[in-house]
């Protein structure tokens, strides 16, 4: 077939020739047929030629097309599934994760005026591998938290949103015991109650259409972890508190910086919280920062790592410094501007500093054990005790607290009746730049 076609595009090729050849007439005319018979092979050969080239070209655009249809845009060429369930690695095999938001240092500051040096590119070169980690990590946050913003609505138990959330972030992390996994329970804190709640089993609470939820949850690559969190709400009349929160949060992270005072973040912070108001029911509120609930900096397996980050003005003179990890984020409230513990407790986590401690109840050194084996120094929560295959534990939960061991974090609320909203980002303080890792389309 290949023969035959190549035989009709250089008779029709030699055929045009002639044509050509007996128009342009005269001494020219003469000349076509004096050479007919070599010209002939000669235009049948080129005829060949351009059709075998034709048939190449076309065969090169079928491949191309083949290749780009399972293109994500990923460097591997596959195409994430929806649901998301193809783990984040295996869409970047050559490991080169999406880079967080850039942010160059205040032009004014000793970081930015060395930021270009030879010595800070190659510092920041030998970190590459640490930085990746912390890049599939916040990739992983940004496809499972579009996932949940897909559908997340109004009549669904909270079990069910976090689960879901929590299966998608486990196949996506491709999580691998200690080196791989979630970092912290999954809170979805809602209205008065700003952060550590999320559902225990048996818990039967709906998301309502005028509740104000605050979806906080971390995944993590070798410890190290991405903390992130937004605010979900449906009533648009919640709209001026989100948006002075999600302010607040993006003038933390302008001002963060290598040696930033962390007191002077905090005044920046609530200068720009504060001067928010929403109308409610016909009253008008100010929004506050909650001054008992701060940001932090965070280290491998240690979330809460020393350094606090707080969002009112303050006199703590502790400088924030190059190669530190720190969780920006910021809490506003309609209410009193101060949380207090309230409701069940379902965070807990082991003492990051505790030592050894002699246990006389064996149920408790079983518990200790399966927290070492599944959770190290990272929180946990009683839905994942109950998913480890742990039954009536509350009792050897309760000695490992008493004993030190393992610390527990019980919801936080501000007065009945109010509204808080949450948004959080990790932030990397590069030699040469910060870096807004888990920063993505939506906020």
């Amino acid at each position: 077939k290949k023969k035959k076609k190549k035989k009709k595009a250089g008779a029709s090729a030699s055929g045009e020739n002639d044509e050509e050849a007996s128009a342009s007439g005269g001494v020219e005319g003469a000349a076509a047929c004096v050479t007919g018979d070599a010209g002939s092979d000669n235009e049948a050969e080129d005829g060949e030629d351009q059709a075998s080239s034709a048939t190449k070209k076309k065969k090169r655009k079928k491949k191309k097309k083949a290749a780009g249809e399972g293109d994500s845009g990923a460097a591997g060429g596959v195409k994430q599934t929806n649901p998301p369930t193809i783990p984040i690695k295996d869409l970047f095999p050559a490991g080169d994760f999406p880079v967080g938001e850039i942010m160059q240092y205040k032009d004014d500051s000793m970081a930015q005026r060395h930021a270009n040096t030879e010595e800070k590119r190659a510092l920041d070169r030998a970190s590459e591998e640490s930085y990746a980690e912390l890049r599939l990590a916040a990739e992983c946050h940004r496809q499972t938290r579009k996932y949940v913003q897909s559908y997340i609505k109004p009549g669904m138990s909270m079990i069910d949103i976090c689960e879901r959330l929590e299966d998608t972030n486990r196949k996506l992390i491709a999580e691998n015991g200690l080196k791989a996994g979630l970092a912290f329970p999954t809170g979805c804190s809602l209205n008065n109650c700003a952060a550590h709640y999320t559902p225990n089993a048996g818990d039967t609470t709906v998301l309502g259409a005028d509740d104000v939820c605050k979806v906080d949850y971390g995944v993590h690559i070798n410890g190290r972890l991405i903390d992130c969190a937004w605010t979900v709400h449906f009533n648009p009349r919640y709209d001026p508190l989100v948006e002075a929160v999600r302010a607040a949060t993006n003038t933390g992270i302008r001002e963060a910086g290598i040696d930033a005072r962390l007191g002077e973040v905090g005044e920046a912070i609530q200068e720009v919280m504060e001067s928010h108001e929403v109308e409610l029911d016909g009253k008008t509120y100010q929004v506050k920062s909650i001054r008992n609930l701060n940001g932090h900096s965070i280290e491998p397996y240690h979330i809460h790592a020393g350094k606090s980050v707080p969002i009112t003005k303050s006199n703590d003179q502790t400088r924030m410094e190059e190669g530190e990890c720190f969780a920006i984020e910021t809490f506003g409230s309609t209410g009193r501007g101060i949380v207090h513990e309230d409701m069940e407790c379902s965070h807990y986590m082991k003492d990051y500093d505790a030592g050894h401690v002699p246990l006389r109840s064996a149920r408790a050194k079983q518990l200790l054990h399966c927290i070492n084996q599944n959770f190290g120094t990272l929180a946990f929560c009683r839905r994942w005790l109950d998913r480890a295959g742990q039954t009536k534990y509350l009792g050897g939960l309760r000695n490992l607290i008493d004993s030190g061991l393992v610390q527990e974090y019980p919801p936080l609320c501000d007065i009945k009746g109010s509204y808080t909203a949450q948004f959080e980002h990790t932030i990397l303080l590069r030699p040469t730049c910060k870096e807004v890792l888990s920063r993505g389309d939506d906020y």
